[in-house]
């Protein structure tokens, strides 16, 4: 449905339709035309994690507003960044020290980066600037996150602009289950490379857009933490997606928590950390983070979801359990993640021309579902996969009617898929060469 007029605005994709959504409540959208959509991802990028039209959040952003809206924290602060600060530190795990505020995911994983790099450059280890990261990962769009990434297609035109940077593989179940080959790929970075040169390990605990849902196996993170003692990098945890929400798609807000080690590096040596953005600490912002902690706290949605989720992640296996064109649903909490394959070996993958997740997430939103899909990548790691992540605040109905509409989405597609194969050989399996797209 869209606008009355044309738009002026520079879309992400040209050729997609973009529904006009005028108004929310809980898990629910509307557009322009008066139809209602279950939003089934967060306000689609899972940052709206408690809800639409939440009026306890905006009565927060009003209240600061008429004291105080904006101030620059470069040589002043405010009651609203201070608080904040002490309340992320006491639910923080134990070591943290710091935090520093910034207004979204891409410039906490940027701040994280300049961390790492002044922590080593105050002990005298100037050498020391690479990252290595998985080759399946996302964190951000700026040149320096970009570049965190081994999926090509995401640079394009933009390649002669970033660093390059070493990547390894992930340890999914169809080429390392055990995480040993990712270890085996992380010491061959390391000695290719040299220790003195690494800063730093850079991942998302669990993943979002680049692997839905997907973590490493136990094995990997002890490993990680070996080679991290051994040869004195950083890890750098990416929870853009799986921490708290904080502004839950209220206000533009994010946070960089620091720890001892790093902070203690740089109070003792230059002491000085600049280059921030403008709205870094703002009041605004801050004090919605605030009234976002007291929900999650008042509402018991942290508990709730870690209750709820394994159920949910179990019902949504069941609905898509006779496809055998899913081979996998797997998650964490309230974040899921659908795998697809070829249902002929369950093992393949499917074949990018018939581009399946594009076409799930635009049945979804012709049967009124609001989802997010990722397409196959060209280095061989990943395929047609969905993502499911629904709002902290959905209803056990609201749920049951999501995986309802998903599932019937995902069976018609699957019927489709199985008549398209027929006549084609299977897409080849075979352990991807190389880290890049």
């Amino acid at each position: 449905m869209a606008a009355s007029s044309p738009t002026r605005v520079l879309p992400p994709e040209f050729d997609r339709r973009y529904p006009m959504i005028v108004k929310g409540e809980g898990v629910w959208v509307e557009d322009s035309e008066g139809r209602r959509y279950l939003d089934a991802m967060s306000g689609g990028s899972m940052a709206l994690t408690l809800g639409h039209g939440r009026h306890d959040l905006i009565e927060a952003a009003r209240a600061q507003a008429q004291k105080l809206a904006f101030i620059h924290n470069e040589r002043l602060t405010n009651p609203a960044q201070e608080r904040l600060a002490h309340e992320l530190m006491s639910v923080a795990p134990q070591g943290f020290a710091r935090v520093h505020f910034v207004t979204g995911g891409a410039e906490a994983n940027e701040t994280a980066l300049r961390l790492a790099r002044s922590y080593h450059c105050e002990r005298g280890e100037t050498s020391r600037w690479r990252v290595i990261s998985p080759a399946q990962a996302y964190h951000g769009p700026t040149m320096a996150t970009l570049a965190l990434t081994g999926r090509a297609g995401l640079q394009g035109p933009l390649t002669p602009y970033l660093q390059e940077q070493p990547h390894i593989p992930p340890s999914t179940w169809r080429f390392d289950p055990t995480g040993e080959k990712a270890l085996q790929a992380l010491d061959t970075a390391i000695d290719e490379y040299g220790a003195d040169s690494i800063s730093a390990y850079f991942s998302e605990v669990v993943s979002a857009a680049a692997l839905p849902a997907y973590t490493p196996p136990r094995r990997f993170w002890e490993g990680l933490a070996e080679r991290r003692e051994r040869h004195g990098f950083l890890i750098c945890f990416d929870e853009v997606v799986t921490g708290k929400g904080l502004g839950a798609g209220y206000a533009a807000i994010g946070a960089t928590l620091c720890h001892a080690r790093v902070y203690e590096a740089i109070a003792s040596g230059s002491r000085r950390f600049t280059l921030g953005h403008t709205w870094d600490g703002a009041p605004l912002p801050c004090a919605v983070g605030i009234a976002v902690i007291d929900a999650l706290r008042r509402e018991g949605l942290i508990e709730r979801v870690a209750e709820r989720g394994p159920r949910l992640r179990d019902e949504l296996a069941d609905a898509l359990g006779d496809l055998p064109m899913v081979r996998e649903v797997r998650g964490h909490g309230f974040l899921l993640g659908v795998e697809y394959v070829d249902p002929r070996n369950r093992d393949s993958l499917l074949p990018p021309e018939l581009g399946v997740a594009g076409r799930i997430d635009d049945a979804a939103l012709e049967h009124g579902l609001v989802t997010l899909s990722t397409q196959p990548t060209g280095d061989g790691y990943a395929g047609d996969q969905s993502l499911f992540a629904p709002a902290f605040t959905a209803a056990d109905e609201e749920l049951a009617e999501m995986v309802a509409r998903f599932s019937a989405v995902v069976h018609d597609i699957a019927d489709q898929v199985e008549r398209e194969l027929a006549g084609r050989e299977p897409v080849p399996v075979a352990a991807p060469s190389g880290d890049k797209q």
